[in-house]
């Protein structure tokens, strides 16, 4: 991301969230949050687009067409992290790069739990703005300032009260794909040292794929390329040398086709988009 700038991935994907919410075509998803999280402008982007979700010219529809494939991806992919963290402990929840991700807000099931939202500080500044306004369901929540290429994750995480020798469901999502390769490894040894026996790590994350060239180049020409693609195997092979065992690894298109099928057609090309759930297997 650009310095002083909020992600612009992070506007994008959390309009994908509030457009699926706001259609409601996918069973077990929902995000009343997200609109509420989006900047002014994206706001009134997601208002046009259910307006007027079939425009007459072909720029704007082709636009919408795009919107309404990573509205269903964002909700495939939501629902299948939703899943993990429900059957996870949630006493110490850890988002990496949270975006405008509205889970402490909008899960039941985080109301005994402390909430870390660990983000950019340009990103969080304007979340925590927005986040204000929101009622809370989570028992807490502790905003994290952190800027994964310079800052000491480990050192930020115990300031604001981390507890390693409790278990804790860290969750990733979409961010790796940004980092270079020893950035991935410096934050996995944090996650490590920091997650007690029975601790659950949940990440999304790019590999290989047809389109995957089409989406490199639509990130980089907003300013933020990706910088590390992992096959399902090399992901594996990694958490396994940081001491978490594989519990499941699926793309969207197959997750997707078991929600609905509108879900799968949209998303049947995304298969570059992959959800990982792993559990602690080492000493804790």
């Amino acid at each position: 991301m650009q310095e002083g700038r909020a992600s612009q991935t992070a506007v994008m994907v959390c309009m994908a969230r509030a457009i699926a919410h706001l259609e409601g075509a996918v069973p077990g998803f929902s995000d009343p949050t997200a609109l509420a999280l989006l900047p002014d402008d994206a706001r009134a982007r997601v208002e046009r687009f259910r307006v007027d979700p079939t425009p007459s010219d072909l720029r704007t529809r082709l636009a919408h067409r795009f919107l309404e494939g990573r509205a269903q991806m964002m909700a495939a992919r939501t629902v299948a992290i939703d899943e993990a963290l429900r059957a996870a402990p949630t006493a110490q929840v850890v988002i990496l790069g949270a975006g405008l991700d509205g889970r402490a807000w909008r899960m039941p099931e985080l109301c005994e739990a402390v909430v870390f939202e660990v983000d950019h500080p340009d990103s969080q500044r304007e979340k925590m703005a927005r986040a204000a306004a929101l009622p809370r369901v989570a028992r807490e929540v502790r905003f994290v300032a952190v800027d994964f290429t310079r800052d000491d994750l480990d050192q930020r995480l115990a300031a604001a009260g981390h507890d390693p020798t409790q278990p804790s469901t860290w969750i990733w999502e979409g961010v790796v794909m940004y980092l270079t390769r020893a950035e991935i490894e410096a934050t996995l040894a944090v996650v490590a040292r920091r997650s007690a026996a029975g601790s659950r790590l949940i990440i999304a994350y790019a590999a290989p794929g047809l389109i995957l060239p089409l989406v490199r180049l639509l990130v980089r020409r907003i300013g933020e390329p990706f910088r590390s693609v992992l096959s399902a195997g090399a992901m594996k092979t990694l958490l396994t040398a940081y001491d978490f065992a594989v519990v499941s690894d699926y793309n969207i298109p197959t997750i997707a086709r078991r929600l609905s099928d509108r879900a799968w057609t949209a998303t049947r090309a995304m298969k570059h988009i992959r959800v990982v759930v792993a559990d602690r297997i080492g000493p804790s």
